[in-house]
């Protein structure tokens, strides 16, 4: 069945960097769209980052220049690359394929 495990989220200071990652299994990385997907404290959902089939990045306004997708199709595995962190980047980040299955969500703390 799908699964997807997140790791890499830390405490990290305003203006430091985290690579976040999803190891995929069940289905082939390469032939879905892949997304980040956050939650802020008493916050909703928001849609960070995607990775389309073709491998064409998107990214939502806020975080454009700072945050970086990748999927590597050998490792079956998706990426976030978060530099230039901000406290307003705090939130729990799942990884997802193609919304429909989710991660259970790494922790990004942005605090000094």
């Amino acid at each position: 069945q799908v699964q997807l495990v997140e790791s890499g989220g830390g405490l990290v200071q305003p203006g430091g960097s985290l690579r976040l990652s999803c190891a995929a299994s069940g289905f082939t990385v390469s032939t879905y769209s892949l997304t980040w997907v956050r939650q802020a404290p008493g916050k909703g959902l928001e849609w960070v980052s995607g990775i389309d089939s073709g491998g064409t990045p998107y990214y939502t306004e806020s975080v454009k220049g700072r945050f970086t997708v990748s999927r590597d199709n050998a490792k079956n595995a998706l990426y976030l690359q978060m530099n230039s962190l901000k406290p307003d980047d705090t939130a729990v980040y799942y990884c997802t394929k193609s919304m429909v299955s989710w991660g259970k969500g790494t922790q990004v703390t942005v605090s000094s």
